[in-house]
């Protein structure tokens, strides 16, 4: 996942963190059966509806590929980010 989510949304392989929550109790669409969720926070890469669409559908591929899901037991949310809302190296994005 974090390679793909590197190549989809144009990122160093080394700029990208993923977290994998399993067996966490979760309902969609009025349903328990197997879902996933996917989160994605990025600076400069999912601040518009047009972007989003592209990654969208390319997270979709490798989520139902990887997971064997329907695309209906997915959802996907985005947050664009700020470089200074980022921490890292005892200083922010901004000045790195």
């Amino acid at each position: 996942l974090c390679a793909a989510a590197a190549d989809i949304l144009g990122k160093p392989a080394e700029r990208v963190n993923v977290t994998v929550r399993s067996g966490l109790p979760m309902v969609l669409s009025g349903s328990a059966e197997p879902c996933a969720q996917l989160v994605v926070s990025s600076i400069g890469v999912v601040g518009t509806a047009e972007q989003n669409q592209r990654h969208s559908a390319r997270f979709f591929d490798v989520l139902t590929a990887q997971l064997g899901l329907g695309p209906e037991r997915i959802v996907i949310r985005f947050y664009p980010l700020e470089p200074w809302q980022i921490g890292k190296n005892r200083t922010v994005m901004t000045f790195l």
